[in-house]
């Protein structure tokens, strides 16, 4: 799940896991009161996302969140997408030197060299995946998602794991592909926010069951 604050002060808290909020409705209490990250936790987190482009552009922001708050991630979203080519990864793949000093001065995104050429060096690499195999991180990254009869609701924020025997094994396809910033919870945060996984806890309004 997202490394967000979590501030129940103004939302009663209805089990160790949810809380409401100013709609009325129980969300999972990592959300806290923050709007943006509220409407995240709505319409994206957990809602499944296929394709390779638009996992590349989870992978890139899940590494940029690595350490930092996902809200300011999300805050940066559109800075992040133009100054990435709309994670176009033939595009990306394409970036040179001057790209990156380019991308170090814009203050839209977080600037930080490792995670930028981390990101250039994804996209070539998965660029040069493709040309072996067609849809070939959608393929992966989805290989991992557990049977509907192997799914167990989380009941509290503790039943929620960091990292599982799957992303591990993710993690480490990637990092032999040569991705960078791909790490077991990383990649156990992608898998959650992507909907390979549902991890809604017990109570929340998402929650299917």
């Amino acid at each position: 799940m997202p490394e967000t604050s979590i501030n129940t002060a103004d939302a009663a808290t209805i089990s160790p896991a949810t809380v409401i909020g100013p709609d009325g409705r129980a969300r999972c209490a990592w959300v806290g009161d923050t709007a943006d990250v509220q409407h995240y936790h709505d319409d994206e987190w957990g809602v499944p996302v296929r394709g390779d482009r638009a996992l590349f552009e989870r992978i890139a922001l899940e590494g940029f969140q690595s350490g930092l708050s996902w809200l300011a991630i999300l805050r940066r979203r559109d800075g992040f997408r133009s100054a990435f080519a709309g994670f176009d990864p033939a595009a990306v793949a394409q970036f040179g030197d001057a790209d990156v000093s380019r991308l170090l001065d814009d203050d839209a995104i977080i600037r930080n060299r490792r995670k930028i050429e981390a990101t250039v060096a994804n996209a070539r690499a998965l660029v040069a995946w493709q040309a072996e195999q067609t849809h070939a991180l959608d393929a992966l990254v989805w290989s991992f998602a557990p049977e509907p009869s192997e799914r167990q609701r989380p009941r509290t924020l503790a039943d929620v794991p960091t990292h599982t025997e799957a992303s591990r094994a993710l993690a480490a396809t990637l990092k032999s592909r040569g991705f960078r910033f791909v790490g077991p919870t990383t990649m156990y945060a992608l898998m959650q926010a992507t909907g390979v996984v549902d991890d809604h806890v017990a109570g929340c309004w998402r929650a299917d069951d």
